[in-house]
C-alpha cells in the first residue's frame, strides 16, 4: 500500500492490478477480473467471426446478461461494421 500511494507502482492494466491485489490480501473477485477482461476485448483487425468467438468465451466466463451485454459488444466492434 506505502507504494502505491507513493505512486511507485505502474500496472499496465485493471487484471493485472486485481490479481496483484487478490495475491496480496487473498480475496478479490474473480467475476470482477473476467467482466474486466470482457471489456478489454476489441475487434480492432480481427475479422468480425473471430471477434465473435473471442467475445462469446469472455462472455460464457462473466456474469454479464442482456442489455448491458448488447452495449459492451457494439462499444467493441469497429465502427466501420
Amino acid at each position: 500500500m506505502e507504494d502505491l500511494e507513493k505512486e511507485n507502482l505502474e500496472y499496465e492494466t485493471v487484471v493485472k492490478f486485481l490479481a496483484d491485489l487478490k495475491k496480496e490480501f487473498g480475496g478479490g473477485d474473480d467475476k470482477i477480473i473476467k467482466v474486466v477482461k470482457l471489456k478489454k476485448i476489441e475487434q480492432r483487425n480481427k475479422v468480425i467471426e473471430k471477434f465473435i468467438q473471442e467475445f462469446r468465451r469472455a462472455v460464457r466466463e462473466s456474469s454479464y446478461k442482456e442489455r448491458p451485454l448488447i452495449k459492451e459488444f457494439k462499444r467493441e466492434m469497429n465502427e466501420t461494421i
